[in-house]
């Protein structure tokens, strides 16, 4: 019998840390351990199974929340229900974990420390660092209260459905979170730190932080089978989303479903994906389909984004060397089939929609709405070229890089860039094609395919050719290349894109790619590599400090923007707040104006009667605009108290920086910009 994972000592840490105060460390160390806790699952069914890592361990943990959560829905029984699933799961798992057995079978790993094991330690460490630097800069803002509405409904309501968590009594399912899988996984971290929810929203990315710098440095790791080459990955994805535009960049949202698929279960899937072509084992074909179903229901069209590439990787490995189709081929199917029973369980709530399948007015309001993001016509339309380079100087070293990968073109990571960046290009760029591929996942969802661009493995891979053909020169050429397009190709990272970055490293690396897959396939190539392993080994390290190198003034110009951005729910008095979670209901039904009451959802268990149009599922049941328009009569013309009425609302407020509105009804509370209602 093997000793007890250390994983275990989470339960009485989360014990300690429930006797220090809920702010400040002791808040940070509650998240953890909550966190650590919930991973618990996952870690006993991957030790069962002889993985290692930190990607089955998050695959099998939301596979474990997941059917727990669906037993908890099904006979409408509350989180608690949840909890003590997810525990039985973890009893039943230990035995299994406990199991003695002479070797790992995951290529490349054992079970005693290796530099690899040091290597992870230190990206942990890394990741740690930043979480502590996440804290000090986070807010919330933008989509955050949609999420945390429905957080705190999972967290406090006694009777769970999919039908009554979202933001409407009478509402429909949201298509891109029917079933809340990740608000599940938040309101547990909350229920097990003793934390209120916008604390786990709020501060939740610095704990997470750590988990995704991990995972980006297995998926690397695994591609490039190298060490340092990982160690290249994280730094490249950290420079480019959470150094390049400062004050944090998008590792604030990390705790929100759309940036914890992104960076979290994408590498956590590519990095499982790697190692079943590795090296193919039924352990992780199964933490694999565990992976996707898991994304695909966090976040829909996010399964979608990364399983085209994957396709595309396959068809680039069958052109340029001709191995591993059947264990590349096995890891689709085990991505597929989850995916596509994912969606087809989707199907219904997506064609009742009307943004997925977008009209004239729609493809209008889109060009509006995401300006400069979009060019052509109404019926001829694509992503601006200019998009792709939105992200500054990583953004554009890494397009650059792509042709680079023909050097390399019997290496997975060559298959990986290239294939991958072809696809998205064919997808979002073609006129004829990007209007097809918005009917399926809406506008709004499609220009998002621009941020999976596999930039950081570009970045890693064509430094190592670099180093191959130049030697350490590469590292002061690297820094320089970084200083100069740091300071003329900044980024452009407001919500209103203004078109200031180039178009012209998209082109090249689209002509580029076409002209390196062409020429792979003509002169394929079947060694393993094309260097030696010692001399592989020494430019994948030099590699990685290039990288490092060239990410310098990237996180220079970071720091010295590291300032909370936002207002967060500022607009919001502290006494309306105290005020209306101590006396509102869960259930109950606000009528509000739309950025009020979507603010003060997120702090009470309460429905909307109405909501800002860009955070509601466009349905017949949802009816936003209908909503819309009866806030609008009932604060511009006097108050007609049926229209709340209409709604079941119990609560009225009136916010009199906008409306001059006095009603006939007793206040609950009341101050200089805020009257709360109580409707009889």
């Amino acid at each position: 019998m093997r000793r007890a994972p250390l994983v275990l000592l989470a339960v009485p840490a989360l014990g300690l840390a429930r006797l220090l105060p809920a702010d400040g460390l002791g808040l940070a160390l509650r998240l953890g351990a909550a966190t650590a806790c919930l991973l618990i699952p996952g870690a006993l069914i991957s030790r069962g199974l002889r993985l290692r890592g930190f990607a089955p361990v998050l695959a099998w943990s939301l596979a474990t929340l997941l059917f727990a959560l669906a037993i908890t829905f099904a006979v409408h029984s509350s989180l608690w229900l949840t909890l003590v699933l997810v525990g039985g799961v973890a009893v039943a798992a230990l035995p299994f974990a406990l199991r003695d057995v002479p070797r790992d079978r995951v290529p490349g790993h054992g079970w005693g420390p290796g530099p690899g094991d040091l290597v992870k330690v230190g990206v942990v460490a890394a990741g740690i660092a930043f979480g502590i630097a996440l804290w000090f800069v986070a807010v919330l803002d933008g989509d955050a209260f949609f999420h945390l509405a429905r957080v705190r409904k999972l967290e406090v309501f006694g009777s769970l459905s999919l039908q009554n968590v979202g933001e409407f009594k009478d509402g429909s399912l949201h298509p891109g979170y029917a079933f809340p899988l990740w608000h599940g996984f938040l309101a547990l971290i909350a229920r097990l730190a003793d934390v209120d929810p916008i604390g786990v929203g709020r501060n939740g990315p610095s704990v997470l932080a750590p988990l995704a710098f991990a995972l980006f440095y297995e998926a690397g790791k695994t591609l490039f089978r190298s060490a340092a080459a990982g160690v290249a990955v994280v730094i490249a994805q950290v420079a480019l989303t959470g150094f390049a535009a400062g004050h944090g960049g998008s590792f604030t949202s990390l705790a929100l479903p759309a940036a914890a698929a992104r960076q979290l279960l994408v590498p956590g899937l590519l990095a499982l994906f790697f190692a079943q072509v590795r090296q193919p084992s039924a352990a992780l074909l199964a933490s694999t389909a565990a992976a996707a179903g898991t994304l695909a229901l966090v976040h829909p069209t996010y399964a979608l984004f990364v399983g085209v590439p994957l396709v595309g990787f396959v068809v680039a490995r069958g052109l340029l060397v001709r191995r591993e189709l059947a264990a590349a081929l096995a890891g689709i199917a085990a991505l597929a089939l989850p995916t596509a029973i994912a969606l087809a369980w989707l199907r219904p709530v997506v064609e009742a929609t009307t943004i997925h399948n977008p009209s004239g007015q729609e493809v209008r309001r889109a060009f509006a709405q995401y300006p400069g993001q979009l060019t052509g016509s109404f019926s001829r339309y694509h992503v601006a070229a200019r998009l792709f380079t939105r992200s500054g100087a990583v953004a554009i070293a890494g397009l650059l890089c792509v042709p680079l990968a023909y050097f390399a073109k019997a290496r997975r990571w060559a298959a990986w860039v290239l294939c991958c960046s072809l696809a998205i290009f064919a997808l979002t760029l073609v006129p004829f094609v990007f209007p097809r591929f918005a009917d399926t996942v809406s506008i709004s969802q499609a220009r998002r395919l621009v941020g999976f661009m596999p930039l950081p493995y570009a970045l890693a891979g064509g430094a190592a050719v670099l180093v191959g053909l130049f030697g350490v020169f590469t590292i002061p050429f690297a820094l320089a290349a970084g200083i100069v397009l740091e300071l003329v190709y900044p980024g452009d990272f407001g919500y209103r894109f203004h078109g200031t970055t180039p178009a012209w490293p998209t082109w090249v690396a689209l002509v580029g790619g076409l002209l390196a897959l062409a020429l792979g396939t003509l002169r394929r190539s079947r060694s393993g590599s094309d260097f030696g392993p010692d001399l592989q080994l020494r430019h994948e390290r030099v590699a990685a400090l290039a990288v490092a190198a060239f990410t310098i003034p990237v996180a220079v110009h970071g720091l010295s923007h590291w300032t909370r951005l936002g207002s967060g729910s500022g607009a919001l008095t502290r006494g309306l707040i105290k005020t209306f979670r101590a006396d509102a209901k869960p259930k109950d039904v606000l009528f509000a104006d739309p950025e009020t009451g979507y603010l003060l959802a997120a702090y009470a268990p309460v429905y909307l009667a109405d909501a800002p149009f860009g955070h509601v599922a466009v349905t017949k049941k949802n009816r936003p605009k209908q909503r819309l328009r009866d806030a609008y009569r009932f604060y511009a013309h006097g108050g007609d108290l049926s229209i709340p009425r209409a709604y079941g609302a119990r609560w009225i407020i009136v916010d009199l920086k906008r409306h001059r509105l006095t009603l006939d009804l007793p206040r609950a509370y009341a101050d200089r910009r805020y009257v709360l209602y109580r409707l009889r």
